[in-house]
């Protein structure tokens, strides 16, 4: 079995198991941490990957990291994942769990990159069209990449608007060769 379907099946009992116990709020914060955890630690992520490293140590491990940070039900949770050899797909488990929690909740996310910092009154307007196009909540990560020379890119799902001056370059090469 891929480590996807094993992922999205641990992190489906969580997420059933979280809203039964009325915790789901808390849990989803839970894994909001996990996942900036081991995105900012690499370290940690091939300590739970690897085989080699005893359960005992990856327990005490993520124990010692999230125990006074998190809910009891998402401890007992890694012990469970580091019990049945599971610890390696964890990064994913967070990413299933958060994707779940997002379609349940009716929430979407969009990836909007700009050339320059830009108002929270242009993101609020970006947020109200998405949320009017696709009848969603909208969670909107804001990026600058000054390599845009000015407009912007938007990303929602697997639709793009690239309002960029640097997209519109590239478009205009494309036509004249």
């Amino acid at each position: 079995m891929s480590e996807l379907k094993i992922a999205a099946r641990y992190a489906k009992s969580l997420f059933d198991f979280a809203q039964q116990q009325n915790v789901i709020e808390l849990v989803k914060e839970d894994m909001l941490l996990l996942q900036r955890t081991l995105r900012d630690n690499i370290v940690l992520q091939a300590v739970l990957r690897n085989p080699i490293v005893p359960q005992d140590k990856k327990l005490k491990i993520l124990d010692s990291l999230f125990i006074s940070r998190v809910q009891s039900v998402t401890i007992s949770f890694f012990k469970l994942l580091v019990q049945k050899g599971r610890s390696d797909v964890l990064k994913l488990i967070t990413q299933a769990f958060l994707t779940q929690y997002n379609t349940t909740n009716s929430i979407i996310r969009a990836s909007f990159v700009v050339s320059e910092a830009c108002s929270e009154a242009l993101q609020d307007n970006v947020r109200k069209i998405v949320k009017q196009a696709t009848g969603k909540n909208v969670i909107l990560e804001t990026t600058i990449d000054s390599t845009l020379l000015g407009g912007f890119i938007l990303t929602v799902e697997d639709r793009q608007v690239d309002a960029s001056i640097l997209g519109k370059l590239n478009r205009l090469r494309r036509i004249l060769h």
